[in-house]
C-alpha cells in the first residue's frame, strides 16, 4: 500500500494528480483500482473528479510493480506539453516562467498548459520524473488570457515561503496594462469590494461591504496615452480573481482586449483576442527565508509586451 500527502498548491483532479505521479496509472486502470476500492481519499472512496488538496491524504492499494511503469516515459507522451516553459529565472528551490496569453496556468481538460510546460522543461533537463518525489506546483495563477511572469516551487519548503509570502503581500507584483479610456486622476489607489459569481465565471466591484465580498486594493500610475487609449502601470495589492480587469473596468476604463469587462466593439476594431495585460515584474523582499534566499532583494522583469511599445510609437490609439 502507498500512503500519499497531497502536496499542490492548487486544488486537482484526483486522477490528474495520481497520473502525474505514477505515469502507469492510466485512466482504464485507475477507474479499474477505483471500483475495486483500491483508492480511499481520506479514508473514502471518492469520485476520481474530486479535486484534492494540500493535506489531503490517499491511499493506493496497489503493489510496488502496478506503480511502475514498464519502459521509459517520455515528456510529451503524459505531461501532453507542446512546448517547454520558457524560463525566465531558475535555481534549485523555484523557478519563474514566462506564460504567454491564451494558454491557460493549468486546466484539467487541457493538457497543454503552463505547469505540463514546466514539468516538461525540468523533465528534458533530467531534474523531474512522476513519482520521484516532490511534484513542482503553481504559486499563483494568471488569467488564461494575461501574459507574463508566474512563480513555480520546485521544492516543498520553497512552496510554502512563497506561498506566505504572497499572503502576507510581500511580494510586489507589478503588471502593465493598456486601457481604453485615460483614467482621472492620473494615477491613483483604487479601493472597494470585490463579489465573485462562480456561475457566470463573473466579478462586480462594489463600493461598500457586503457580506459576501472580499476588500480589494489596486494602484496604478498612468505612463503615457494615445488617443482614447492609456499605458497603465498596475500594482496589485490584493490578489483576487479578475481584480485589476474588474477594478480597472469599474472606472470606466477597461483593459483593451477583455471580451469579459471590455468594449468588445473595440476589442474587434484594434483586432485584440487577449487582453492587454502583461503580469511584467516581481520584487522580493530583502528579508525572505533560507529556502529563498537566492532571490532576497531581487526583482524580475520582462520586456514591455509589443502593444506597450506600439501605444508609445503613436501606432496604438
Amino acid at each position: 500500500m502507498e500512503v500519499l500527502r497531497v502536496n499542490c498548491l492548487l486544488p486537482t483532479r484526483l486522477d490528474r494528480y495520481l497520473m502525474q505521479l505514477y505515469p502507469v496509472l492510466t485512466p482504464g486502470r485507475l477507474n479499474k483500482a477505483l471500483r475495486e476500492n483500491k483508492i480511499k481519499l481520506n479514508g473514502k472512496k471518492q469520485p476520481l473528479s474530486t479535486r484534492v488538496q494540500a493535506g489531503d491524504e490517499i491511499r493506493l492499494f496497489l503493489l510496488p510493480d502496478q506503480l511502475k511503469a514498464s519502459g521509459p516515459v517520455e515528456g510529451p507522451a503524459f505531461l501532453g506539453a507542446k512546448y517547454p516553459a520558457k524560463v525566465v529565472y531558475e535555481d534549485d528551490q523555484l523557478l519563474i516562467a514566462d506564460k504567454p496569453a491564451g494558454l491557460p496556468v493549468s486546466d484539467d481538460a487541457q493538457p497543454d498548459t503552463l505547469i505540463h510546460r514546466v514539468l516538461l522543461y525540468l523533465h528534458q533537463k533530467g531534474e523531474y520524473q512522476p513519482g520521484g518525489g516532490f511534484t513542482p506546483a503553481l504559486c499563483h495563477r494568471l488569467d488564461t488570457g494575461t501574459s507574463g511572469l508566474v512563480l513555480v516551487a520546485k521544492t516543498a519548503p520553497a512552496l510554502a515561503d512563497l506561498t506566505e509570502l504572497i499572503r502576507a503581500r510581500r511580494l510586489k507584483k507589478e503588471y502593465l496594462c493598456v486601457t481604453f479610456g485615460r483614467p482621472e486622476p492620473p494615477a491613483a489607489t483604487l479601493t472597494g469590494w470585490l463579489k465573485k459569481d462562480a456561475a457566470k465565471g463573473r466579478v462586480t466591484v462594489l463600493q461598500h461591504p457586503s457580506p459576501d465580498a472580499l476588500p480589494i486594493e489596486t494602484r496604478y500610475e498612468t505612463l503615457a496615452v494615445s488617443g482614447r487609449l492609456a499605458l497603465l502601470r498596475v500594482e496589485l495589492i490584493t490578489g483576487r480573481t479578475h481584480q485589476i480587469r474588474a477594478h480597472l473596468a469599474s472606472i470606466g476604463c477597461p483593459i483593451l482586449g477583455d471580451g469579459k469587462y471590455g468594449q468588445n466593439a473595440v476589442n474587434r476594431q484594434l483586432r485584440f483576442k487577449y487582453q492587454a495585460l502583461c503580469a511584467w515584474r516581481l520584487t522580493f523582499p530583502a528579508d525572505c527565508p533560507p529556502s529563498l534566499s537566492a532571490v532576497s532583494g531581487k526583482n524580475f522583469t520582462l520586456e514591455k509586451p509589443w502593444y506597450c511599445r506600439q501605444l508609445l510609437d503613436g501606432e496604438l490609439k
